[in-house]
């Protein structure tokens, strides 16, 4: 958690290196946090820092390393400082789980500088598991050996591109009310002695300082004066198999202007002449306005509260979801939704 001296992560000293790239993501298979009003309480959980950054399983195999998201897309060349350092680690071979944030200067991590970043800006893998280690399995351990094994890994001469996401056992509410405090994303807790099981099981739970989840979106609006690129987008979740209408949002701040064109370009080349709202949007005036597509994109946004109608209010979209397929973002104002 950034800066607070009782939640920090520590860094370690730096010794840059340079790996090569890997082959096969087969063995990352992620496990999720589902999403829950309030941290869980008492001493069998325990807590870390939820970053603002991309999903990332980090592989070393000698002296090949890679990088893979949680939907096997290899990210070994967009990551090129994570790659490189990864082959400092002081193991014949790995399986990190973790996150690749960039660094504010608040000491915060930013999703959108990660987004809109140039070639070369410092990047920083925030390890939080460990799943193999010199041709052991450990996905079976509890978490908090696991943990322990990570931070023998990610300690002392160990690349400073890579650092330990730390934690605290038991307190979480406290540990929440200092994330908040402190304007972070939310909190994961993790349930004590669990082993590592892909995908959503309960052993792990994000709370999240705002309300924040992902939509689809399935169609936006011509921008306004002097905008660029589009106006804002229209949003829905599947609920039964069907797109269901959540409302409308503007971009959030720090989008650039190419981003928003490159965006343009993707929902014009889905554009479709009828809506994928079912039931359509009941709204006029935004019927008028729309530009639909094809459901394809899913974006995470930040909103206040779902109002008695059914819709998100005072809504801001603040990045695309690549890692997210549309299919898996369920459930409307009755369920708050799913998303990681």
């Amino acid at each position: 958690m950034a800066r607070a001296a009782r939640w920090r992560v520590p860094y370690a000293p730096a010794l840059p290196a340079r790996g090569d790239r890997g082959s096969s993501p087969l063995d990352y298979e992620a496990q999720l946090a589902t999403l829950v009003e309030r941290p869980p309480e008492g001493d069998a959980w325990l807590h870390e820092q939820k970053f603002d950054g991309y999903r990332i399983g980090l592989r070393k195999d000698g002296g090949v390393v890679s990088l893979w998201s949680r939907r096997h897309n290899d990210w070994t060349a967009e990551f090129r400082s994570v790659t490189a350092a990864g082959s400092g680690l002081l193991a014949r071979s790995a399986l990190l789980d973790g996150e690749v944030a960039m660094l504010a200067p608040s000491g915060l991590t930013d999703f959108q500088s990660l987004q809109n970043r140039r070639s070369g800006t410092p990047l920083v893998y925030f390890a939080f598991d460990l799943l193999t280690l010199d041709g052991v399995d450990l996905r079976q351990l509890p978490i908090e050996e696991r943990k322990a094994r990570l931070r023998q890994l990610v300690g002392a001469g160990a690349p400073d591109v890579i650092r330990l996401s730390d934690h605290v056992e038991g307190q979480g509410a406290a540990f929440f009310a200092a994330a908040s405090e402190l304007g972070l994303e939310g909190m994961v807790s993790k349930k004590l002695g669990s082993p590592y099981r892909a995908g959503r099981n309960g052993d792990w739970l994000k709370t999240k300082c705002v309300r924040r989840r992902d939509f689809v979106v399935g169609g936006f609006t011509e921008p306004e004066r002097s905008r660029s690129g589009l106006g804002a987008l229209l949003l829905g979740y599947y609920e039964a198999g069907e797109l269901r209408w959540a409302g409308k949002a503007g971009t959030g701040q720090g989008w650039t202007v190419a981003f928003l064109r490159d965006l343009r370009a993707r929902l014009d080349a889905l554009a479709v002449a009828g809506t994928p709202f079912s039931p359509p949007v009941a709204d006029p005036a935004i019927r008028r306005s729309a530009r639909w597509v094809r459901p394809q994109l899913v974006v995470e946004v930040t909103y206040t509260e779902w109002t008695d109608a059914g819709y998100i209010r005072h809504p801001s979209v603040q990045r695309l979801r690549i890692d997210v397929h549309p299919l898996e973002v369920l459930g409307g104002p009755q369920t708050g939704g799913v998303g990681e």
